[in-house]
């Protein structure tokens, strides 16, 4: 264990190669070997690299700006799909029959409204930031107070060992995952929730606009009309293909007497698959993820480990706020009986 005495003087930054052998978090000074680049206090636990450097923000507000562009595009296209559902599958959904159509009413504004507001929580709402604990003077700090603490030069102040600092957002993220340019914020330990909540009511949301669109279009695309009436002789194979081209060509022959509505409904339908498969692969790799007790980040950094944390349901419970299994909540089911005894 290192040899510490007390610094007399308040350390509110990192210090220079002069001064490196004094502890940022507690202002002890240490006797370490002249090789020693990285080293930890023996009384707060805080983690002094002299190696460090701070290197300039390139670009930082141009990131925020595209982060910025990204989350308006993506609320105008959430927009267009509820504006351009509603007017393309209304009229039709209550030309068949008036419950039909109430509860096709019901559905999309709950899976509109849980998708725009989580998707708003997500977006707008702090990523999390480290906890603010006392640093820098010896009376201040107490014994393993700042266990694996780390300096962050960008911010000036503590890093936890479950931080990380963002360069696009210029701040340290609590439990980071990773930042997400379509919601124009890091996701972490306050906005993880939210960021789940809204891959799964926009997967849910994407799956019903393409089940609605494909039945609605099905009922207003034109009669097809074939160009050919014999019938087709040879190979199987080429019998096939000739089939298949004589359906494109009547599918585009009757896309082009489309109206505005069908084609709106033929481009929800395309958008909207296609959201979500992208998104069903995101939502299960978090999913994933959480399960196996971790973030994307960790996942990285741990690529070459073999020690990997605990498995099970346990981390889902604890990530949506239940830090029991569901067997506690439960308990009452299985010791209701009475025991009577003679």
């Amino acid at each position: 264990m290192y040899e510490m005495v007390q610094e007399e003087h308040y350390v509110t930054t990192i210090l220079e190669e002069d001064q490196a052998l004094i502890c940022w978090g507690c202002g002890l000074r240490l006797i370490l070997p002249c090789y020693t680049h990285i080293f930890k206090c023996g009384w707060c636990g805080a983690v002094t690299n002299k190696n460090a450097r701070k290197h300039e923000h390139q670009g930082f507000q141009w990131r925020r700006l595209r982060d910025r562009c990204f989350v308006s595009i993506l609320i105008l296209f959430m927009l267009f799909v509820i504006c351009g559902g509603a007017w393309a599958i209304y009229p039709v959904v209550f030309s068949m029959s008036y419950f039909c159509g109430v509860s096709h009413s019901i559905i999309t504004l709950v899976l509109s409204t849980s998708t725009i507001s989580t998707f708003s929580l997500a977006a707008f709402r702090c990523a999390g930031t480290s906890p603010n604990i006392p640093w820098g003077s010896y009376p201040a700090v107490g014994k393993d107070d700042l266990e694996n603490y780390t300096f962050c030069l960008y911010c000036a102040k503590p890093k936890s060992p479950q931080t990380h600092h963002c360069r696009s957002c210029g701040m340290c993220i609590l439990d980071m995952d990773h930042h997400c340019p379509f919601i124009g914020n890091c996701v972490g330990a306050a906005n993880h929730r939210y960021f789940i909540a809204f891959l799964f009511s926009a997967v849910i949301s994407t799956v019903y606009v393409s089940i609605m669109s494909a039945y609605v279009g099905f009922h207003l695309w034109p009669p097809l009309a074939y160009r050919t009436r014999h019938s087709f002789s040879g190979s199987s194979t080429d019998v096939a293909m000739r089939l298949l081209k004589e359906i494109v060509i009547a599918f585009i022959d009757s896309a082009v007497v489309l109206s505005a509505r069908g084609l709106i409904l033929v481009y929800l339908f395309i958008a909207s698959l296609s959201v979500e498969i992208g998104l069903s692969v995101l939502l299960w790799q978090q999913v994933c993820f959480i399960y196996e007790g971790k973030t994307y980040l960790s996942q990285l950094s741990s690529q070459g480990d073999t020690d990997v944390g605990k498995k099970g349901c346990h981390n889902l419970f604890r990530f949506l706020g239940y830090p029991y299994p569901a067997s506690r909540y439960f308990q009452f089911l299985f010791n209701n009986k009475k025991i009577h005894s003679k």
